[in-house]
């Protein structure tokens, strides 16, 4: 379906960390419409990676590793490749979707399980790899904090988990007052949300704007919909994760509006 120039006329505020939503506003841009960048995450390393070395002592004798995200990957693996010039033989890898696995190729890592349809944890913890894990240990690579889903999974089928935390994230923002600039201008028609934790923050920040039940939510999982979508906002819910859907999924705000 050629949507080009589909966003013509359409302002969107996107809310990835920065370096993260620089393809996507730049695609937006090329079909015609106007981005405003709101970050409500920012990653950042540690403050202390003791905990974390500690944890990359048990990977010796670990049989999966899996990586929930591509900032988990990149935060981690340069001091996995520091421990373990040579990876232990035994471990086997996989992902939470493509992208996650693309960034563990630069390390020698390309034999990488991944789902095959939505990325995210139920749908990697559908596979029949992840299904006879019993007696297996299994190290999930992540930001601090996060959904215990996969924990929680492995462990009913009888796997022992360990958690390596290699970045945090925090909201950058205290309040929305840029983009109640662009809405008393006439120039906010939409945000992009991709993540549960920045759609918390944007609720908080948000809660008594004007705009808030006026502009349009383009999100990239029905999980992060459940929230707006309990208070009767406006929300669109991308078909797969990635720029592309996610331009498909903006490509219908001049349809519904």
């Amino acid at each position: 379906m050629n949507t080009q120039r589909s966003l013509q006329g359409l302002h969107i505020a996107v809310t990835r960390p920065l370096a993260q939503a620089q393809s996507l506003s730049a695609a937006i841009a090329q079909q015609g419409g106007s981005t405003v960048s709101y970050p409500l995450l920012a990653v950042t390393a540690l403050d202390d990676y003791a905990q974390f070395n500690q944890q990359l002592t048990k990977l010796a004798t670990t049989d999966w590793a899996i990586f929930i995200s591509s900032n988990a990957v990149d935060f981690a693996m340069p001091r996995v490749v520091e421990h373990y010039p040579q990876l232990p033989s035994q471990l086997q890898f996989a992902a939470i979707g493509p992208q996650t696995a693309e960034a563990l190729a630069p390390y020698g890592v390309d034999n990488v399980l991944i789902p095959h349809q939505r990325y995210d944890s139920e749908t990697l913890m559908s596979l029949p790899e992840m299904q006879n894990v019993a007696d297996k240990t299994v190290m999930i690579f992540r930001g601090v904090g996060g959904r215990e889903l996969m924990a929680d999974t492995l462990k009913a089928r009888g796997a022992q988990v360990y958690f390596a935390e290699s970045y945090q994230r925090i909201n950058p923002q205290t309040d929305t007052r840029l983009l109640d600039h662009y809405w008393q201008q006439g120039k906010l028609d939409a945000l992009v949300v991709t993540s549960s934790e920045a759609m918390r923050y944007l609720l908080t920040l948000a809660d008594k704007a004007p705009w808030l039940a006026h502009v349009t939510l383009c999100v990239n999982h029905e999980r992060i919909a459940e929230l707006p979508k309990a208070r009767g906002l406006k929300v669109l819910v991308a078909e797969a994760p990635g720029d592309a859907a996610m331009m498909q999924c903006l490509s219908t705000l001049n349809v519904s509006s």
